[in-house]
């Protein structure tokens, strides 16, 4: 029988999103109020909600506390309240993508000799209206998903008794292939 490799590479994985990259990308409660009074949209509770996701998962965490050994209990929060983080942080980069979008439409909005951006007939919003109602709305979902992920992180912390760190899987020698390891190994047989 021949020996046969496969070539398999390990390919890193894109960065896990943390807590500070959720707070870069999701509004804070002074913008949140700013964007509820602009549009006329609800004011959303920040702080209730982050006091409701830190219940939750220290509820959580107290019902699974006899099945559970400390380890176990710290990769299962660590799993959750990752979702939270990352649910949050693609949240904001969405906000921001489309506040990129409103803007843009705004500024042809403003331009009089543009035929194609002129707002719509009476009674009917121009494309810059739509977009930007719509950043306003993807604004107050970024922050409600921001509250919950800081809710769960210092739950977090308060039943582990440690920070919440986002989950880095290591990568040995990335780009380098197993037939390229092989390779080197039989090399150095060789002397």
């Amino acid at each position: 029988m021949a020996n046969q490799s496969r070539s398999t590479k390990v390919v890193p994985l894109r960065k896990a999103a943390s807590l500070e990259m959720v707070r870069h990308t999701c509004p804070d409660s002074a913008q949140c109020n700013k964007i509820s009074e602009s549009f006329g949209l609800p004011v959303i509770d920040g702080d209730g909600i982050r006091d409701l996701h830190h219940q939750m998962l220290l509820d959580m965490a107290d019902s699974l506390k006899d099945g559970l050994a400390d380890r176990a209990m710290q990769i299962h929060l660590q799993r959750i309240v990752g979702s939270f983080v990352g649910s949050a942080h693609g949240a904001g980069q969405f906000y921001s993508r489309a506040v990129t979008e409103a803007r843009d439409a705004t500024a042809k909005g403003s331009n009089d000799l543009r035929d194609e951006d002129v707002e719509g007939p009476v009674g009917f919003d121009g494309a810059g209206q739509r977009k930007r109602e719509f950043a306003a709305d993807m604004g107050l979902q970024a922050y409600s998903l921001r509250c919950a992920a800081e809710g769960v992180v210092s739950a977090y912390e308060h039943v582990i008794g440690e920070p919440w760190k986002p989950f880095q899987r290591p990568v040995e020698n990335p780009g380098q292939s197993v037939d390229r390891k092989a390779a080197e190994m039989q090399m150095a047989a060789f002397g």
